[in-house]
């Protein structure tokens, strides 16, 4: 079967305002101001929680080895306001329902922990759109390792020969590389089309776009 597997921060799903919420909640625990801008910093936050901790301490002068002691206080708060201001990026889900009437299987494989992906898929209506998914927690190893992300398309009834991933960083790059398969990069993130610098196989601008792209990489 061939299987299109999707990132999820930044590729499916706007979290940034979310993320660095959490991110800023952990700076004013300890006195600080709001550290980061939803807007400015967005692309920072879909590195991970840690990057987003130490560009906010680095910028206070504050030793940046504090954010390994505010991970896990970032992952609560986080936990307890994952979709507030989260959303689709347009016509995200029409896409993949248009992919699996097309004889597509689906499956994300993301770096953020299993269980916030779950939630946040669920509250937003996309969960059942998608045959497996594997975050940062699933196995031992995570993107840019490549075993993630043949876990993701096995659990969704593909081979990883028949199959690419749809993602936006130089992680998700990097992690079909590893894989040997095509990578797809959205242009809609914080990066823009300067996404091109990473030369990946294809770049996607808009989610109609996708179902034709997915034809053209992987023919019956």
């Amino acid at each position: 079967m061939r299987t299109v597997v999707f990132d999820l921060d930044g590729t499916l799903v706007d979290t940034s305002g979310d993320l660095i919420a959490a991110a800023n909640a952990c700076f004013r625990a300890r006195g600080l101001a709001d550290l980061l801008d939803p807007v400015a910093d967005a692309a920072v936050a879909f590195q991970g929680g840690r990057a987003m901790l130490r560009l906010g301490f680095g910028r206070a002068g504050v030793p940046e080895a504090l954010a390994e002691d505010d991970y896990p206080k970032l992952l609560d708060h986080y936990a307890r306001h994952l979709c507030v201001q989260s959303r689709p990026y347009p016509g995200a889900g029409a896409a993949v329902e248009a992919l699996r009437a097309a004889g597509f299987a689906t499956a994300i494989c993301t770096n953020k922990p299993e269980w916030h992906a779950r939630r946040l898929l669920d509250e937003l209506g996309l969960l059942g759109l998608f045959g497996a998914l594997i975050g940062a927690d699933t196995l031992p190893v995570r993107k840019p390792d490549p075993a993630p992300y043949r876990a993701a398309v096995a659990a969704a009834g593909g081979v990883v020969a028949r199959s690419f991933l749809v993602g936006d960083t130089i992680t998700d790059r990097e992690t079909a590389r590893n894989a040997g398969v095509a990578s797809v990069l959205v242009t809609f993130g914080p990066e823009g089309r300067a996404i091109t610098r990473l030369e990946p196989e294809a770049l996607l601008d808009y989610y109609a776009e996708l179902p034709e792209l997915a034809e053209r990489l992987l023919p019956i």
